[in-house]
């Protein structure tokens, strides 16, 4: 399965008691399809005391079978709480964008997005050069015979 499929195929599941284990999640996921891999995050903190991060991902076999749990599972009730199951979002790379140790312009990604052809500036800067002789040289010339702002002098 590529990696689009899978991210497709699985699902977050948001706001886990500290009670819930992943055994608990396959049985509450497994009625609508077969279940490939279950993550339950832990807590990286060295002070944490909770055994997880209070989420977790649930993958399925085929993409039908998350829509499904998501349908049924959204805002139902385990352990006394409230879950929050929605399709999993893939995770940003961490050799891209503005989190990355690289400058942005020299990642691949956005420098195809902002790339600039030598024809394009050619272009850009011809109808440019045409309006700026058209353009008197101080930009408030003219506009001598105009009222100032305020009550008029006497």
């Amino acid at each position: 399965m590529t990696d689009a499929a899978r991210w497709k195929a699985t699902v977050y599941v948001g706001g886990l008691a500290s009670v819930v284990t992943s055994v608990n999640i396959h049985e509450a996921f497994i009625p609508f399809g077969e279940i490939a891999d279950i993550s339950l995050p832990k807590n990286d903190a060295p002070n944490a005391t909770e055994p997880h991060r209070g989420f977790a991902y649930v993958e399925y076999e085929d993409a039908e079978d998350a829509k499904e749990a998501i349908d049924n599972m959204d805002q139902s009730e385990l352990f006394g709480r409230v879950l929050k199951v929605s399709a999993a979002k893939p995770p940003k790379s961490a050799e891209e964008g503005l989190g990355s140790k690289k400058a942005v312009w020299e990642q691949e990604g956005w420098l195809a997005e902002h790339a600039v052809s030598e024809e394009d500036r050619a272009a850009a800067a011809a109808p440019k050069a045409s309006v700026d002789d058209d353009r008197p040289e101080d930009p408030m010339q003219g506009l001598e015979g105009l009222d100032v702002a305020g009550p008029k002098p006497e």
